[in-house]
């Protein structure tokens, strides 16, 4: 398939002339205006808003769920890989048809309604706690289905972001909400971990559910009308679906990044899961450490975000991307040594790299797939990264649960470490190992070929 070229945005026209090219006066390059900032646009800010109490709350929420199981449920290494993989196994059940629904909706009235389900679900978890009737299948499912809430949020929410800031400025939009969402998860599980000491993890959870309404509410005050999506000749949900699988496994650089996210987000989840049976039953520890050490790793996720950009522009966004994927292979075998002694804080260094590269990768892959793929195929090209990226996080979760109650805790460390130090090759076998830049619009660039 071959995806159609565009110019760059934000390139000016050059004015023509009348004057024959014998009289005409030495000409001069003017130079293109400024670019206005994302944070001038009213209906961005709301956006950020929104997002900015939503993920805060995510963070909390993140931390808090899994500790109310393993102290409130006393949940085994077992039943905590379960949990997490219902959070996103949605993505592997409907991720592929839900981007083809939500292309067939305008994405706004999707985003509000999606959080405020998530805020009526996160609600019962206290309530039930409250009453004594919290029991872990109760909590498995109110999980379950804001997977497929969070699911069908994400998929709106990026489908909408081009149309909200237009392509010329995707790139620092997208730096905007990334840097916002690493400094959440910095706050947010350095929060969560004082809450959850102070009050219980129950109680906390009670924040994520008010976050939801808080951005509810913003995103229903933006005033931009978004158009409704067209239909063009029969469709198919089939084909619908299709369409999206197909520029992904067709398009050289977009099927290598998903591979070398899909073993990343794997790796991820299998360490993460395994973190708060780690610090709480094995090393004693209160979850107030677990909150530290998590907070490492959102100091790091926020560097990797806010130098995104200008990492990009100093060594070409292609190379940034190759780079980062390489540089981290030393760090990942400090993660497993964690420990309450020195290991602790060479484990937040292997942890701080790895959550760096990440945030350089989020705001450099998503602005490209963005920029790359036409506005009517957005819900669904991002549903099936989704369904790879995020299903891997539900693979992960069980592939944890499986070597924690198999081989230990600290086994399931050193498997995701092991991946994370392979995670790398896709890339490096892919045309973005010989690119400095990524492509604009679907253009190749050296050595590359879309078919």
């Amino acid at each position: 398939m071959v995806v159609p070229m565009t110019a760059t945005p934000g390139t000016p026209t050059p004015p023509t002339s009348t004057t024959p090219p014998a009289a005409a006066a030495p000409t001069s390059t003017a130079p293109a205006p400024p670019q206005r900032s994302v944070f001038a646009d009213r209906d961005f800010r709301k956006l950020f808003a929104a997002a900015t109490a939503s993920r805060l709350g995510t963070s909390i929420g993140d931390l808090a769920v899994p500790l109310a199981a393993v102290t409130a449920l006393a949940a085994t290494p077992g039943e905590l890989g379960v949990l997490a993989m219902f959070s996103t196994v949605a993505y592997l059940l409907i991720g592929l048809p839900a981007g083809a629904w939500v292309d067939r909706m305008r994405r706004r009235p999707v985003m509000v309604v999606t959080d405020l389900a998530r805020a009526m679900l996160l609600g019962s978890v206290p309530l039930a706690w409250w009453l004594d009737v919290l029991t872990f299948a109760h909590l498995c499912a109110v999980v379950l289905v804001c997977g497929v809430a969070t699911l069908f949020f994400e998929l709106a929410d990026q489908s909408y972001l081009p149309h909200l800031v237009g392509p010329d400025r995707l790139t620092a939009a997208n730096t905007a909400l990334v840097t916002m969402d690493a400094a959440d998860n910095l706050a947010g599980r350095a929060i969560g971990g004082y809450l959850i000491q102070l009050l219980s993890a129950p109680v906390a959870i009670v924040l994520d559910a008010l976050s939801y309404l808080w951005s509810a509410l913003f995103l229903r005050g933006i005033s931009r009308v978004e158009p409704r999506p067209e239909r063009t000749g029969e469709t198919s949900l089939r084909r619908d679906i299709g369409e999206g699988v197909r520029m992904v496994a067709r398009h050289p650089i977009l099927r290598a990044i998903a591979a070398e996210g899909a073993l990343t987000n794997l790796a991820i989840q299998i360490i993460q899961t395994m973190l708060p049976l780690l610090f709480v039953r094995e090393l004693g520890l209160s979850p107030v450490w677990l909150g530290v050490f998590l907070t490492m790793g959102g100091v790091g996720f926020m560097l990797g975000s806010a130098s995104a950009n200008r990492l990009g522009r100093r060594i070409g966004d292609g190379r940034a991307v190759w780079l980062t994927s390489v540089a981290i292979v030393p760090f990942t075998p400090l993660i497993p040594l964690l420990d309450t002694g020195a290991g602790m804080w060479l484990a937040g260094v292997g942890w701080m790299a790895v959550t760096w590269k990440v945030g350089v990768s989020n705001v450099i892959k998503v602005s490209f797939r963005q920029r790359i793929t036409p506005g009517h195929l957005l819900g669904r090209v991002t549903a099936t990264m989704r369904f790879l990226l995020t299903g891997a996080l539900a693979a992960g979760a069980a592939a944890a649960g499986l070597i924690g109650e198999l081989a230990g805790v600290r086994a399931a460390l050193w498997a995701g470490a092991a991946v994370l130090a392979v995670s790398f090759l896709p890339i490096m076998l892919s045309p973005l190992r010989t690119m400095r830049d990524l492509p604009e619009g679907g253009e190749a660039g050296p050595g590359t070929a879309l078919d």
